[in-house]
């Protein structure tokens, strides 16, 4: 167990930063930054779930795709924790917090079909898409544009990773049935 003595800062501290933004926005902002860190951490398990588990004729294709849309979800909570931190925040950390603050939810344990699980990662990423834009426009309107930003470079590789999806999703395939 960890020696409260030695806490620099609690999770739901914010401190001044060195960005000219102010505590209050910065609360907002991070609190934000916590949602989508939350529920990327969500899909990228979700996402390295159905890279482990998928079998079949397009196993190769999709194991790979799964594999690098998992690598971007990592790559995207990397960069909204740094952000949080450097707006005074505490980046959420550990599975329970995250489970907690995560407004989407991980499909579970069993292994599905590679359509459901496909759609379950669809579901999460609209549900993400949705968030990211708010936002961007709660940043924007609070006067942080690089967060904004950030957060729009996020964005359009989420919309295409669930555009990439989508297509998996048709019904169109070489493969027989």
């Amino acid at each position: 167990m960890a020696n409260t003595d030695a806490v620099r800062k609690h999770a739901d501290e914010i401190e001044s930063n060195e960005l000219r933004l102010s505590t209050e926005k910065s609360e907002q902002i991070v609190e934000a930054l916590n949602t989508d860190l939350a529920a990327t951490y969500v899909l990228y398990h979700q996402l390295k779930k159905h890279h482990w588990n998928v079998e079949g004729a397009e196993f190769r294709d999709l194991h790979l795709f799964l594999g690098d849309a998992a690598g971007r979800a990592e790559d995207a909570a990397d960069e909204l924790a740094e952000r949080a931190q450097a707006l005074g925040g505490a980046p959420v950390a550990g599975p329970t917090a995250l489970a907690d603050r995560a407004p989407v939810s991980m499909e579970g344990e069993d292994v599905y079909d590679i359509r459901t699980s496909l759609g379950n990662d669809l579901a999460i990423y609209g549900d993400i898409i949705e968030s990211l834009r708010d936002h961007v426009d709660l940043a924007t309107n609070l006067g942080d544009h690089a967060t904004a930003q950030i957060l729009r470079e996020i964005l359009v590789e989420v919309e295409e990773d669930a555009h990439h999806i989508e297509h998996y999703l048709e019904d169109d395939t070489l493969v027989e049935r």
